[in-house]
């Protein structure tokens, strides 16, 4: 509980001041945010969430594109959570988007939101900011049905770009406590043996970004 708290009070300092900004900025190189959510595809009558939510521009969008479907979604920070109530409001999505404050690597959608589980959880851009990455993949695939899908979009090696870039990108992004997850493909390649089987890796930018998708056996 106290590594929760240390990353809660860290992240509020982060994007305490930020959080005012920050849709207006990471447009430019958060890519591949809009593709993940035209293709989550939920069934209808769906419950979709998001780890890590931040300002909930993820949510907003994904509940215009899919307005049979019911969001949630979960960030440590308490200071981007009250950007993302307020933008809730402002859409008058309240009724159809819920959001909680929780760690990523344990969390119980029982006790946040009174549901068992979803049919899609995405991550977008949230995983490389998680230091126990790998448990919050497990947590996202613990609470979803069999068919189920988890959606990935991060920062990926840049393996096709300039190694001038890759390493002025990394740089930057370490300011940020931000660490692009060069193992995602393994991690999901080990999945594959326990729990589901990765029906999308993809390397799309040149290498910038890594999209996946996996659904639940």
């Amino acid at each position: 509980m106290s590594d929760t708290i240390a990353m809660s009070n860290l992240m509020d300092r982060i994007y305490r001041r930020q959080r005012h900004l920050y849709d207006s900025t990471r447009k430019y190189y958060l890519l591949g945010r809009d593709r993940l959510i035209e293709r989550l595809s939920p069934p209808a009558g769906a419950r979709v969430l998001e780890i890590g939510c931040g300002t909930a521009r993820n949510l907003v969008a994904a509940a215009g594109a899919y307005p049979h479907a019911t969001f949630y979604g979960i960030d440590i920070s308490t200071a981007m959570l009250a950007t993302a109530r307020a933008k809730v409001a402002r859409e008058l999505l309240s009724p159809r988007i819920h959001l909680a404050c929780a760690d990523a690597t344990r969390f119980d959608p029982v006790a946040l939101f009174g549901v068992p589980g979803f049919s899609r959880v995405f991550l977008s851009y949230s995983l490389s900011m998680i230091p126990e990455w790998r448990a919050a993949l497990g947590q996202a695939l613990a609470w979803l049905p069999p068919g189920g899908e988890l959606h990935v979009v991060d920062f990926g090696g840049q393996e096709e770009l300039p190694r001038w870039f890759r390493h002025s990108l990394r740089a930057w992004l370490a300011q940020f406590h931000v660490d692009p997850r060069d193992g995602l493909a393994g991690e999901f390649a080990a999945l594959e043996d326990r729990v589901g089987a990765l029906r999308t890796f993809e390397r799309p930018y040149r290498g910038y970004a890594q999209y996946a998708v996996f659904r639940r056996a």
